[in-house]
């Protein structure tokens, strides 16, 4: 049996706001998965490519539950091999603003303690001085 202090703990952050919002992207490779899918469709591969440190096992099982939470859409074609491409859903492209405010605090973070950011991500900023010479299709101009 559990402590009550425990049951408590979790009631208690059962019907918080930011509980619920880490609960779907949360996952080590969640974030990284949606905001490389904001304004596109991509493949697996692809995405393997964008989230290398990602097993094969690892992002099957984050696209699986960001699909399970209605934030991505996975379309599977009747060819062979089959072809399966990932999108996000209305839901899933509500969630930019909160990936691009990350992304922002992340790097003034980064700046401080005298690092560059330089990742995958950065090709979807929006700031053309770093973004892919102003030529990237998932850029918000």
């Amino acid at each position: 049996m559990k402590p009550e202090h425990t049951k408590k703990a979790l009631t208690l952050n059962e019907n918080c706001p930011v509980s619920a919002t880490i609960r779907l992207i949360g996952g080590k490779y969640k974030a990284l998965l949606l905001w490389h899918l904001t304004g596109q469709t991509l493949r697996f591969n692809r995405l393997q490519k964008l989230v290398p440190e990602a097993t094969p096992k690892m992002l099957t099982q984050q696209l699986r539950e960001l699909e399970e939470d209605g934030l991505i859409l996975r379309t599977v074609y009747p060819v062979v091999p089959p072809r399966v491409e990932y999108s996000l859903t209305e839901l899933g492209q509500s969630l930019f603003p909160i990936l691009e405010a990350m992304y922002a605090w992340g790097s003034s973070l980064m700046e401080k303690e005298g690092k560059i950011p330089d990742c995958s991500m950065k090709e979807h900023t929006g700031d053309t001085n770093a973004c892919c010479a102003g030529g990237c299709r998932g850029c918000v101009k």
